[in-house]
């Protein structure tokens, strides 16, 4: 029997063409129907350059699927490369036209001697969702696009997180990573969002390593870029967010990157004093403020869950209750997951479950006890549940309907006060 799913978490896999548009002048040419291109846009913001409304689409019929698009796509590619102004053409397939066996691939290679690079990528929906995708188009520029560097530069590290535009933080978060990667003296390179694109992507073989900062997603990329270039990486599965954790990925960076102990702990203690005079300012607003239970819940991807999880135990205290990890990470993934959210202070252990089903996880939050006003972070479908629970409520990951996030980012030392505010500033609406 079919399992219906409610308030799904994630889109199909050609929802890829957010990491294209993530890249500044870089521009999805979807081979696919018109109603997948429409859909799949959301409404998240874009890199500025290019209107999602405007990406190219062959808007495969009935024609197409007997007589094949092969043709179809051609003449979009042609005209694209006439009428719009883009540095890279990523071709992204959807399940029409994969499954009446248009060879896009093909096609696309006729286009090898272009003006302007043309690349390809699989991405039909019945192959996964867009955290694969995701990692399928960088696959694609890696290994269509991307030539072996003259030489090593010194210091450049390469900073891969979370998944373009589906993230609301996804580049406010980038761009703190950005800077404590600088602090350290090291370079960091990016190709995401204002001032990047392809200058950077063109840059990414002459890296001295990969620093990835997600649990999962993008894992296959570095390791790509280490077979092609030779370039070792570090994986860092935790987002840091407050002093715990962004104090640990520091003094983890550095000794990966061999950088002296002392110049680290001179930027560590530097952030900490900051951090902790905010935190004692206001601690008689943490410890008299006792409306909100000390438990938690989250409703989000494996990032987001794990980096919540750490920060409200580790920094705040606060217990966690069952966390509801929703991009459906690979089977190979799930183990390593469960021990990062054993790993916390006071030996403190949180269960998960991989679920993307938002009927069965609302039933779960309704049928628990947290002793109290919960808090509940999660998604716009969260919403109701937490009403109906008397939660106190945050929304931080897709679907996000009831605020706007431009470049606001919880990571880091000062990405922790602002999630505390962001938190606090919802318990206290409690007295009015």
């Amino acid at each position: 029997m079919a399992k219906i799913l409610d308030q799904p978490r994630y889109k199909c896999a050609m929802t890829a063409m957010q990491t294209v548009h993530g890249i500044s002048r870089a521009l999805p040419i979807l081979h696919s129907g018109p109603g997948c291109a429409e859909k799949l846009g959301g409404s998240t913001g874009s890199s500025g350059y290019f209107s999602p409304h405007i990406f190219p689409c062959t808007n495969v019929s009935e024609k197409e699927v007997i007589f094949g698009g092969e043709e179809r796509l051609r003449e979009t590619i042609e005209n694209a490369l006439k009428v719009i102004d883009a540095d890279l053409y990523v071709v992204l397939t959807g399940c029409t036209s994969e499954i009446v066996g248009d060879d896009a691939e093909e096609v696309v290679r006729s286009f090898k001697h272009a003006e302007k690079p043309v690349i390809y990528a699989s991405t039909p929906g019945f192959k996964g969702n867009n955290y694969l995708g995701h990692e399928w188009v960088l696959d694609a520029i890696i290994e269509q696009y991307l030539k072996p560097a003259d030489r090593t530069e010194k210091g450049l590290v390469n900073i891969w997180t979370g998944i373009p535009l589906h993230d609301p933080f996804w580049l406010g978060n980038l761009r703190e990573l950005e800077k404590l990667v600088a602090e350290l003296g090291l370079i960091p390179n990016t190709i995401y969002g204002h001032g990047r694109g392809i200058k950077n992507i063109d840059k990414l073989s002459a890296a001295e390593f990969n620093l990835l900062v997600s649990p999962w997603v993008g894992l296959n990329n570095v390791k790509k870029l280490e077979e092609k270039f030779g370039t070792p990486y570090l994986h860092y599965p935790t987002l840091p967010i407050g002093a715990f954790e962004t104090t640990k990925f520091l003094r983890t960076l550095g000794q990966f990157a061999g950088i002296d102990q002392a110049k680290v702990e001179e930027v560590i203690m530097k952030h900490e004093e900051e951090y902790y005079y905010y935190i004692e300012r206001f601690a008689d607003v943490f410890l008299e403020t006792r409306v909100m239970a000390k438990r938690f819940v989250t409703v989000s991807d494996a990032q987001t869950s794990l980096a919540l999880t750490k920060f409200l135990v580790n920094d705040l205290g606060l217990i966690p209750g069952k966390q509801y990890i929703t991009d459906d990470p690979p089977e190979q993934y799930r183990e390593s997951l469960r021990g990062h959210f054993r790993d916390l202070n006071d030996g403190l252990r949180a269960e998960i479950d991989f679920s993307s089903d938002g009927y069965q996880i609302h039933e779960e939050i309704r049928g628990t006890d947290y002793f109290g006003y919960p808090l509940i972070l999660g998604s716009s479908w969260e919403k109701k549940v937490a009403k109906e629970t008397n939660a106190h409520y945050l929304n931080v990951s897709w679907p996000v309907i009831e605020r706007l996030v431009m470049n606001s980012s919880y990571v880091g030392y000062h990405g922790g006060l602002k999630l505390i505010e962001d938190i606090y500033s919802i318990v206290l609406t409690r007295f009015n």
